[in-house]
């Protein structure tokens, strides 16, 4: 399984302002990951600053959240629902005068001495909500205190001390994970604030809802355009050097984000504010349409791409398995196609035993693009023939259905990889035993990781102790009970990007500035995911 040389072809935006067609990024490259390597120089400056600087600009930065508190506290006393009062009292005017003075003297001490600017940012009542993008970092909270404006936050974070206090000021929208009604609720309270003609402060919501590494922009949450209302697109730039900003899923964690960041003499940040877009009433009646045209303007003054890839495809990277998906795995590509095709996991996962009977039927025969879009039950499309050259390595217009199966497991339950290869074994094995040799085995995992090439001799030696030269699953099951870590020492031993996914990582959910909020997307019968550090 493998990327075609020209990827995915280039999908022309939808009208309503759409303009040209934009492109997709390259499938290949996963915007969750970020890999951070310093030369032997920089190792140097680091461990300098860690003796001298960093242990002054830490002790600064907490004790202007500590001189921050106690002017936050009084002035979020009082309902948070009543609306603010027009004009601001003097004394309210001073506060936030200097909560904004005592914030910028915290980055200052961060190392973030100037902060570029670029453009205008628009009045409350000429766009109720501003959409920041990319979202990379918890350091993309120094606009929320340039101006502070409100955000989207989980209601937890109001209990954290002090900075449940600092955050109870701007008068967030909060959004309750156990309030099944939350995000129609959240929704509402948005549009109420964007239709009170500039009387509430603005909002600020990070649409990707997840972090990634600026190298693109993923699909936007569709939760801030609902209102129909304005908005403004803000853009965000880090061009330092040594990128240690950054803050994905894979990649440092965040205290040593915070420590190497801390250790910089000076970090860059630019915020740039663009022109307020209007929605068309095209866009209003589809917010999904209006996301997409932001999301193409704001990818346009950065000058990146847009791709497909969601925060569910972050999941897909980083699930919990025996075999983790390398940061250039092609499954993330197939899996926005499967999207893009109207196929849903959730039904895909019920009939994967009908899929693999079929493919078992076919054996090793391989098929052409009708077949393959009958046995996927859809139309022959531009969609379907990119993910039919994904299977199409040798570029002679054949698949086979066995590997498209194996992969559509994978997308559909990717923490349950020894059920993948249960089903893949069904329709690999010989007839008579079940058995399977070192190139099926090899064609299975190549699949289930997504690669085009992969060395499976030494992982098939070790399991097939009576060299057979054929095993079973139920070889390959006891194995995978005895040596529960064999990818690592079998398969990838000496890429690093696999020894990163080794280590045990948090379970993604939404970031803390921007709650996802879309009422697509509810959280019933998901399993209860661990906070990210905060």
């Amino acid at each position: 399984m493998r990327l075609r040389g020209c990827g995915p072809r280039a999908a022309p935006a939808s009208s309503a302002g759409a303009g040209d067609a934009r492109l997709l990024a390259p499938p290949g490259r996963n915007p969750f990951v970020h890999e951070l390597r310093l030369s032997a120089l920089q190792k140097a400056q680091v461990a300098l600053m860690t003796l001298t600087l960093f242990p002054v600009r830490l002790l600064v930065a907490a004790a202007m959240m500590l001189l921050a508190w106690p002017l936050a506290l009084v002035a979020s006393l009082g309902s948070a629902e009543k609306e603010p009062e027009q004009p601001l009292a003097l004394w309210r005017k001073v506060v936030d005068f200097l909560l904004k003075a005592i914030m910028r003297t915290m980055w200052f001490a961060g190392g973030f001495h100037w902060v570029a600017v670029k453009g205008r940012q628009a009045l409350p009542a000429e766009a109720a909500i501003l959409t920041l993008a990319p979202h990379s970092s918890y350091f993309d909270a120094i606009p929320v205190t340039m101006t502070m404006s409100s955000i989207v936050m989980k209601a937890e974070s109001r209990d954290i001390p002090i900075w449940g206090t600092l955050i109870r000021y701007i008068r967030p929208v909060f959004v309750s994970r156990s309030d099944q009604d939350s995000r129609r609720k959240t929704v509402e309270e948005i549009k109420r604030r964007a239709q009170s003609n500039g009387k509430w402060p603005q909002i600020m919501i990070f649409p990707e809802g997840t972090c990634t590494n600026r190298t693109c922009l993923i699909t936007f949450k569709p939760g801030a355009f609902i209102p129909g209302a304005p908005v403004q697109p803000v853009v965000l730039r880090y061009p330092n050097k040594l990128d240690t900003i950054t803050w994905t899923w894979q990649g440092p964690g965040a205290l040593e984000i915070l420590w190497l960041t801390l250790c910089q003499f000076h970090n860059q940040v630019e915020i740039e504010f663009l022109p307020v877009y209007s929605p068309s009433e095209e866009e209003k009646r589809n917010p999904a349409l209006y996301a997409s045209n932001v999301r193409r303007v704001m990818a346009e003054a950065l000058g990146v791409s847009v791709t497909d890839y969601t925060f569910e495809d972050c999941q897909l990277a980083l699930a919990e398995g025996q075999l983790r998906l390398p940061a250039d795995t092609c499954l993330l590509e197939f899996a926005r196609l499967v999207r893009g095709l109207g196929l849903k996991p959730e039904k895909l996962e019920k009939d994967l035993d009908r899929y693999s009977a079929g493919a078992r039927v076919k054996g090793g025969e391989k098929v052409g693009i009708s077949e393959f879009a009958a046995f996927l039950e859809v139309p022959v499309s531009e969609l379907l023939e990119d993910m039919f050259s994904l299977f199409d390595e040798s570029g002679r217009g054949k698949v086979d259905l066995r590997e498209c199966v194996v992969a559509l497991s994978v997308v559909c339950r990717p923490a349950r990889t020894l059920d993948t290869i249960q089903l893949a074994f069904r329709m690999y094995g010989a007839q008579e035993d079940g058995t399977v040799g070192e190139s099926d085995l090899s064609c299975i995992l190549k699949t289930a990781l997504g690669v085009a090439e992969l060395t499976v001799t030494d992982l098939f030696r070790a399991i097939d102790e009576e060299e057979k030269g054929k095993i079973t699953f139920g070889d390959f099951h006891r194995f995978a009970e005895l040596y529960p870590d064999f990818a690592e020492e079998y398969l990838y031993p000496e890429q690093a990007h696999f020894e990163s996914c080794a280590k045990t990582l948090p379970a993604p959910i939404p970031n803390g500035f921007c709650a996802d909020f879309s009422p697509e997307n509810s959280d019933a019968g998901r399993k209860p995911a661990r906070k990210k550090l905060d």
